[in-house]
């Protein structure tokens, strides 16, 4: 197939995903958002992909970026995806994080603490998502919900040591359910 004919805006086929449009490509993948499956990256190589209308000959019936942006909000509010911004205690900021092992021979580490930081709230989203995974999925039991569900209580206040670093409590980690 030539590759030069998928372009941005054309409708193509794929043997396991279905029906998808290309909303952004570069020199090795095509991003093809499929209904259902969502956004899939697929490799410019493979055979499977097959152009069904290109971009050109598509009705005009294309989405404007403020469509997708308002389409994007709803699906990110609906999953609970969007978090507030977490703000670091001031005290912190423009410090570091330093690790010394106990082998004086060996080197420390040094870790800006906005780094650490945002690993920390990244680990704290991830869970979240994990919980509410659980909580809405089909196939697990309300006795399996409410396990697994320990255990994240459980890394929630295994983390409470890195509350110190929050600017606000309403942020903090908490081992209580």
């Amino acid at each position: 197939m030539d590759l030069d004919v998928i372009t941005i805006g054309a409708r193509v086929s794929h043997p396991v995903f279905g029906t998808g449009i290309v909303v952004g490509m570069n020199v090795s993948t095509f991003n093809v958002f499929f209904k259902g499956e969502g956004d899939k990256e697929i490799a410019r190589s493979f055979q499977g992909l097959k152009l069904i209308e290109a971009a050109a000959d598509a009705p005009d019936n294309s989405l404007s970026l403020d469509d997708v942006r308002k389409a994007l909000r709803q699906v990110l509010n609906d999953t609970n995806a969007i978090t507030y911004p977490v703000e670091m205690a001031a005290k912190w900021k423009g410090g570091n994080l330093v690790m010394e092992p106990g082998n004086k021979e060996l080197q420390s580490k040094e870790v800006p603490i906005e780094t650490f930081f945002h690993k920390i709230v990244m680990m704290r989203d991830r869970l979240r998502v994990l919980e509410q995974n659980i909580n809405s999925h089909e196939k697990l039991d309300d006795n399996d919900k409410v396990q697994l569900q320990q255990y994240i209580t459980r890394a929630y206040g295994s983390m409470t040591t890195f509350n110190v670093l929050f600017a606000d409590k309403n942020d903090y980690f908490s081992g209580k359910l």
